[in-house]
């Protein structure tokens, strides 16, 4: 006797499709005996036609039953080969503790990490909407698309670069794939053999995936500029890795001038090329982003430009795009000609009816005005009940901002840390209506005793070790 409970979360068919499979799996329906009719089992169950349909052609789907023309649907013919599945308890993997992390145990309450957006803002009912639709009406993207992504998005992805972030290029150099890290992957294929510069401080991943994939890096120190040309110029490099529209992690934004002699040092010899990943310039809250590298090089001069809507929409998406000069261009497709894209198409479609269609546009205007709202919020949190002496830098920009504490040390700097974030969170949660949680990252230092750049990568280390240690973590660097 098959019993459905329309009160649960799960669809009335699978509750169906899961009874009629444990009982051909047990043997309780016998290989060969037909199925109900479809309107029979419907009247028996107080269920509709299409509901019973649905069910049958799941097991159909999965070898459990056959259909036969004018008589419906039969017990699958299996050879003894079926058996029931066993019921196993989940049993969540053990949790393993990342390399190098900072080993001080002491818990707060609060999150105020650079490696997530608030998802419970991403438009869901718009995007399963045309997903939906997709699914439906477009069964040939269950075939494999082109290489570097389908051709329409390109053109979206194009036509909306060039006009929100300066970039010029055309669809056939815009390449679509999973996640930077795996862009990345492939711009080092295609650079074998070279050294990259990477920004110190800066984003520790890249240099990761860069090293993991052949390439070594050579930390350069930042100015309050960005990186200085001198310096590159002595790094030996042929790769220049920046984020020179919202530096991470200390918010700088490259002026024109540091970006025209970037250029200039790309241009001075052959082989030569900037890596500009431009990650979340949507979020420019005051004005409009200065042209990018790209931009301001040309459609083939010596810049790789990379984004991701990971910050935008969701990092789970993983959708991210890269645009390649003709040269690049040509030597990628020549070499992953064989390679597959590795974005789903439905998703690939998806982000291009929502562009296309000006969901996106109006998605990333209500984002900037949240998060510049924020940002305020957390400002005048900082400015009208902590410390006089704080500075802020990058709170203009972008989803981070970098927060130094003068004069304080031991004990009271953990405890001037612990303030700010409590006031910080407790002034989001009052202005915003948004509950926060936080890490936080804390370096101790003598003055002059080390760099101001040493103390922006220490404590952005630390940063990431209490954000690994899980939320409402703090860590001190080196364990003090």
């Amino acid at each position: 006797m098959i019993e459905l409970h329309p009160e649960k979360k799960m669809p009335l068919y699978e509750q169906l499709y899961n009874a009629l499979a444990q009982d051909i799996r047990s043997g309780a329906l016998q290989p060969g005996k037909a199925l109900p009719g479809r309107r029979t089992m419907a009247a028996q169950l107080g269920i509709s036609t299409n509901t019973v349909d649905t069910a049958y052609q799941m097991l159909a789907a999965e070898g459990l039953a056959v259909t036969r023309p004018r008589s419906g649907f039969f017990v699958q013919e299996t050879g003894g080969m079926l058996h029931t599945r066993p019921q196993h308890s989940v049993v969540p993997a053990p949790k393993v503790t990342p390399k190098n992390t900072v080993s001080n145990q002491d818990d707060i309450l609060y999150d105020l990490s650079t490696g997530s957006i608030d998802t419970s803002l991403f438009p869901a009912r718009s995007w399963g909407r045309i997903q939906k639709e997709l699914m439906y009406q477009r069964p040939e993207l269950l075939q494999r698309g082109d290489m570097q992504g389908d051709e329409n998005l390109r053109a979206q992805i194009a036509a909306y670069l060039g006009e929100y972030r300066g970039v010029d290029c055309t669809a056939d150099q815009v390449v679509v794939g999973a996640g930077v890290e795996y862009l990345l992957g492939c711009l080092a294929h295609l650079f074998a053999g070279s050294t990259a510069a990477v920004e110190n401080p800066g984003y520790s991943r890249t240099r990761a995936v860069l090293e993991n994939n052949g390439i070594p890096c050579v930390p350069v120190e930042i100015d309050e500029s960005g990186l200085p040309i001198r310096a590159l110029e002595q790094s030996g490099a042929n790769l220049c890795y920046v984020t020179p529209s919202h530096h991470f992690p200390t918010g700088v934004t490259m002026p024109a001038p540091r970006r025209a002699q970037l250029l200039a040092w790309a241009a001075a010899k052959p082989g030569r090329f900037i890596l500009e990943d431009d990650y979340d310039s949507e979020f420019r809250f005051a004005t409009r982003p200065l042209p990018s590298l790209q931009g301001m090089s040309g459609a083939n001069g010596p810049v790789v430009y990379l984004t991701t809507f990971s910050k935008s929409l969701a990092p789970g998406m993983r959708i991210a795009c890269m645009v390649l000069p003709q040269g690049l261009l040509e030597r990628y497709q020549s070499d992953f000609s064989m390679y597959a894209n590795t974005v789903s198409r439905y998703e690939q479609q998806t982000l291009c009816e929502f562009m296309a269609n000006g969901y996106f546009a109006r998605h990333i205007a209500r984002m900037r005005l949240t998060y510049k709202r924020r940002m305020e919020a957390f400002a005048a949190a900082l400015h009208a009940g902590l410390d006089p002496d704080l500075t802020l830098a990058g709170a203009h920009s972008g989803l981070h901002f970098l927060l130094t504490l003068p004069g304080a040390g031991g004990e009271q700097a953990v405890g001037r840390a612990q303030k700010i974030a409590q006031e910080m969170c407790r002034s989001v949660s009052v202005q915003c209506g948004v509950d926060v949680s936080g890490s936080i990252g804390v370096v101790l230092s003598k003055p002059g005793a080390c760099a101001y750049e040493e103390l922006l990568r220490r404590a952005d280390s630390a940063l990431y070790a209490a954000k690994a240690a899980g939320k409402g973590c703090y860590r001190v660097y080196g364990g003090a």
